[in-house]
């Protein structure tokens, strides 16, 4: 099957742009805002709209990771023994509007174990979620607030996204 662009380097670029401005109107601002990126990709993603934020209010949003491996449903075994909270960020979210990014919206098993995560240790006001690509195939009802892009796909075709902090390009393909 051959590789085909979705999204280049200035795509995507111009759609993080599009939805740090999206998520400031939804918070009207950036009062309590806190942004986790679902690591790895989302991770790269939550610093990106970060910066952009930054650009557009002069201020910096508190910006995280979340790690979901111990939430996901599709491993045999889960160790959660030592009750460590899954996300880092340097404050605390109770009572904060969070926004959780990932790069690729799927089943929406990825956010339902981010959700859990979060849940387990803080009570934030309100959860968002930001991906910059939705491709469909939901088996949860789980949808995004921010979308980059919606890219109809078929299941037997993988949707990549490539970020130039691990990756060294920049560029979304379906393969």
């Amino acid at each position: 099957m051959s590789e085909r662009i979705i999204m280049d380097e200035a795509a995507i670029q111009r759609t993080v742009t599009r939805i740090a401005h999206e998520i400031l109107e939804y918070n009207k601002g950036t009062d309590d805002l806190v942004l986790l990126g679902i690591k790895t990709r989302g991770a790269f993603l939550a610093n990106r709209i970060q910066q952009k934020i930054a650009m557009i209010e002069a201020c910096e949003v508190p910006t995280g990771t979340i790690d979901i491996t111990q939430f996901r449903d599709d491993l045999e075994q889960v160790n959660d023994a030592n009750g460590d909270k899954s996300y880092e960020i340097g404050v605390d979210i109770t009572n904060k509007i969070v926004v959780i990014i990932d790069d690729v919206l799927y089943t929406g098993r990825t956010v339902r174990a981010s959700l859990d995560a979060i849940l387990q240790h803080a009570r934030p006001n309100k959860i968002g979620l930001a991906t910059l690509v939705d491709r469909g195939h939901r088996e949860l009802p789980i949808r995004a607030d921010f979308v980059g892009k919606n890219i109809p796909t078929s299941r037997d075709e993988d949707v990549s996204v490539y970020l130039e902090e691990i990756d060294h390009k920049n560029a979304v393909v379906i393969e």
